[in-house]
């Protein structure tokens, strides 16, 4: 290769190179001009997060914002900080007027948002309502529930579900997107309960002196509260009965609900029995006109005398001596398993309930 060719092709690579030298070197320059600047936007944006850092560890603002709620302020110790870097990196880019770098990552972030928004929508759902129940308290730990036909006593509440121990000691994890839309009955709240049950009485018997007899029975109990008092009256009056509620309360703290029930249905069952009221029992119409005459007469001709049947022989025990003591079975088992779980509850035994700690409904604070 000759001299000129050698210096032909270092012109044409020195063509080909000076632009990207001139802007490379106009880049050095504008950094250059721009490098007081960025050490002010970086100081803002360390300012805003030692600020940040500042904030998140103080309790007493925490406690403010959070109500309570240990899972709010867990939430807030670790996003404060992440919102004061962001109004930081905000406030640094706007010093070095570089705004339109923002705008792009923004535009850029909101497309990414929408697409994880739907992909994790039900974790996010699960989320806001652990946060709404932490804060509204609906229960407490042992409280027995009703959720959607769920019943059960309340273990604990974490960030993704509802755990309740169900009469049969099992365990029932329910998403809190699910409880916080359901009905909920807490049938621990009141610590008085009303049992309701149902007698019939034969149609020819007067329902008065029934209801009379059954409520004095009742008063007798010695789990029946005086205040309410037992009351009966008539559910509906059938072809060949009548059909008679019963209603006494109970403190559910002494006493067991379903024994008691047992017991007084027992008790008033007995006691109009023994006063001479018939209870009726099903009757059924058969007809016999068209039975073979071999069956009719091994039916009707028949020399075997008839045999009563033995009275049927009933528990010495009275109903009112019948231990119907709360049964705080289930109550030990859920602190069992609390204090063997390493869990997170976020039910506070300390803070009041959406329905106030006299069992009234009152809204939270």
């Amino acid at each position: 290769m000759t001299t000129q060719a050698v210096a032909d092709t270092l012109d044409a690579v020195e063509e080909t190179l000076s632009p990207a030298a001139e802007r490379t070197e106009a880049l050095v320059n504008q950094v250059l001009d721009i490098l007081p600047l960025l050490g002010v936007a970086l100081v803002a944006v360390l300012l805003f997060w030692m600020l940040g850092r500042f904030l998140s560890r103080r309790s007493w603002i925490l406690g403010k914002l959070s109500r309570g709620s240990n899972l709010i302020k867990e939430l807030l110790e670790r996003t404060i900080p992440i919102v004061f870097l962001l109004l930081g990196i905000v406030v640094g880019l706007n010093i070095i007027d570089a705004m339109g770098v923002l705008s792009a990552v923004l535009g850029a972030a909101g497309v990414v948002g929408i697409a994880v928004g739907f992909a994790i929508r039900d974790t996010i759902e699960n989320f806001i309502a652990s946060v709404m129940l932490s804060i509204r308290q609906p229960f407490r730990p042992k409280d027995f529930v009703d959720i959607d036909g769920r019943q059960g006593s309340v273990v604990r509440l974490t960030s993704r579900a509802t755990i309740l121990m169900t009469p049969d000691g099992v365990s029932v994890r329910i998403p809190n997107a699910q409880v916080f839309k359901a009905i909920i009955t807490n049938y621990t709240r009141n610590p008085e309960r009303r049992i309701t049950f149902q007698l019939g009485i034969d149609a020819e018997d007067d329902p008065r002196a029934a209801m009379d007899r059954g409520i004095a029975k009742m008063k007798a109990l010695g789990f029946a509260l005086n205040d309410p008092c037992p009351s009966a009256w008539i559910e509906e009056v059938g072809d060949s009965n009548i059909l008679l509620s019963f209603a006494v309360w109970i403190d559910q703290s002494e006493t067991d609900f379903l024994k008691a029930k047992s017991a007084a249905i027992r008790a008033v069952k007995d006691t109009l029995e023994a006063e001479g009221f018939t209870l009726p029992e099903p009757i059924y119409r058969l007809r016999i006109d068209q039975l073979p005459e071999a069956l009719k007469a091994t039916v009707f001709e028949t020399d075997q005398p008839f045999e009563a049947p033995p009275p049927k022989k009933k528990s010495p025990r009275a109903p009112d001596e019948e231990d119907t003591s709360a049964d705080k079975t289930i109550e030990e088992k859920v602190e069992e398993d609390r204090a063997a779980s390493g869990e997170e509850d976020l039910l506070d035994e300390d803070k009041p309930t959406e329905f106030g700690d006299d069992g009234k409904d009152q809204p939270p604070a």
